[in-house]
């Protein structure tokens, strides 16, 4: 079962990052700010999915706000800028990415092999950016308007950086996509001897405008976490807009299930966190594969429209003390 882009109305609007393309750092549309006082490199990135735009609403927002880090190294980045240039409100689930998916590319065999595609040419351009920083928030949106969740990868140095932004509620364990690794994934945040380490947010669906206020609400809990900012620093863009959440809740994804066949199909529309009572469940069809679900009170993670061969359907995980 699939969902049209016509089912979500484009609410948001794509700020103009023209003025951010000449930075500091030699790279196009990557600045870099520096304290002067030791402190952690932090990276924050958007537009990893050229289509994913509250993102770059919030770099905007920082950079019309004249933030600064308190110490350390403050960097920002806007990724995929090729397939962003080609968003169109009309059309907006084409400007995913213009080869192949930026973020399922982290790893050596894939940057240091010989394949060409744009997004291999920003990822590699972009790689010593990814590899100097110490921390790293990579903001994106989702296909459906279900709750926002961060996605902290398998190590417990990532939850435990969650757990001190304070939200979303979900903090999402899972070891990324079968088609290639995150850049969250990427080298020394996916080390679990190294004190480096990375989350992803997902900020709820592509273009409504709560996407906007979660991200920067988000962004702004992760540099103060981290001690990039103050709680003074962070009032010209409103200050953190939500109480933290009394609970944060984990889900440990167990499996997800790959698309083998272009044949695909879910039995029922579903949107993200439906909690499946029963083991045995059957959730879809892969080219006449029955996929059901491995155990009781299953929770179903981002189940894609984009049902095509080698891509994630969805994720399969459940809640953990």
């Amino acid at each position: 079962m699939r969902v049209k882009a016509a089912d979500y109305p484009v609410d948001l609007f794509a700020p103009d990052i023209e003025p951010y393309r000449a930075g500091n750092t030699g790279i196009d549309y990557v600045s870099t700010f520096e304290s002067g006082i030791a402190g952690p490199h932090v990276l924050v990135t958007a537009l990893t999915h050229g289509n994913e735009i509250c993102g770059a609403i919030v770099l905007d927002r920082i950079f019309k706000a004249g933030l600064r880090p308190r110490r350390g190294r403050l960097t920002l980045a806007f990724d995929n800028v090729a397939a962003f240039r080609r968003f169109d409100r009309k059309e907006p689930y084409l400007s995913r990415f213009i080869d192949e998916d930026f973020n399922r590319l982290w790893q050596p065999s894939s940057l240091d092999g010989p394949l060409q595609s744009a997004e291999l040419a920003r990822a590699r351009t972009l790689r010593p950016i990814v590899e100097a920083a110490d921390h790293l928030l990579d903001l994106h949106s989702m296909q459906h308007d279900t709750a926002p969740l961060m996605l902290a990868g398998t190590l417990e140095k990532s939850v435990l950086l969650a757990r001190r932004v304070g939200i979303p509620e979900f903090i999402v364990c899972d070891a990324g996509h079968a088609a290639g690794p995150r850049m969250r994934d990427y080298g020394a945040f996916s080390d679990p001897a190294s004190p480096k380490s990375a989350l992803l947010i997902e900020c709820g669906q592509h273009w409504a405008t709560h996407s906007a206020a979660i991200a920067i609400d988000v962004t702004l809990r992760f540099l103060l976490a981290l001690g990039t900012l103050t709680r003074e620093d962070a009032e010209p863009l409103g200050g953190p807009l939500f109480a933290a959440h009394p609970r944060q809740r984990v889900i440990e994804v167990t499996e997800a299930v790959t698309v083998t066949a272009e044949s695909f199909e879910f039995v029922r529309d579903f949107r993200g966190l439906e909690v499946v009572p029963e083991k045995g469940t059957v959730i879809g069809h892969d080219n006449g594969r029955v996929v059901t679900t491995p155990y009781d009170n299953c929770v179903l993670i981002m189940p894609s429209q984009r049902l095509s061969k080698g891509q994630t359907a969805v994720r399969l995980g459940r809640f953990v003390a």
